[in-house]
């Protein structure tokens, strides 16, 4: 042991027990909705980092944003799509992968609000709203 000590000067003589995992009632409670609420309440489209952005012009009003859009970020009215609800939507980009008219572009965020200034609107109606993505069509 006294060969092992000049080694390691930190080591101890005594040897140490692996700890125990705690058990299911020693883990804290974390990632709890205490109250009851919906996701109207819970503004999350703060940490998205990818927004939808649609072309109003060539969109077909088929919907189908609607229908599959997990946060119901996606405004109807009058059987037609109307807006994007920044404020709820994760930018998950379901909504674009099933687009059929491929209307619906997913933009960096960052690259948005450069482009449309840092106020740009959180209900988005017009998405012909030209952003600086560097891909195509630009």
């Amino acid at each position: 042991m006294k060969s092992e000590q000049k080694e390691n000067p930190g080591a101890s003589a005594k040897a140490v027990a692996p700890k125990e995992k705690p058990g299911w009632a020693d883990v804290p409670i974390g990632a709890v909705v205490l109250e009851a609420g919906c996701g109207v309440e819970y503004e999350t489209g703060e940490w998205r980092s990818e927004r939808p952005v649609v072309n109003t012009d060539k969109c077909i009003n088929c919907l189908f944003c609607w229908v599959f859009c997990p946060d119901g970020a996606v405004i109807v009215e009058n059987e037609k799509f109307k807006a994007i609800d920044y404020y709820h939507c994760k930018g998950c980009g379901i909504c674009s992968n099933e687009c059929p008219a491929k209307v619906i572009t997913m933009v960096e965020e960052t690259k948005f609000q450069e482009a449309n200034g840092e106020a740009s609107a959180a209900v988005q109606g017009n998405g012909n709203i030209k952003a600086k993505t560097g891909g195509k069509g630009e």
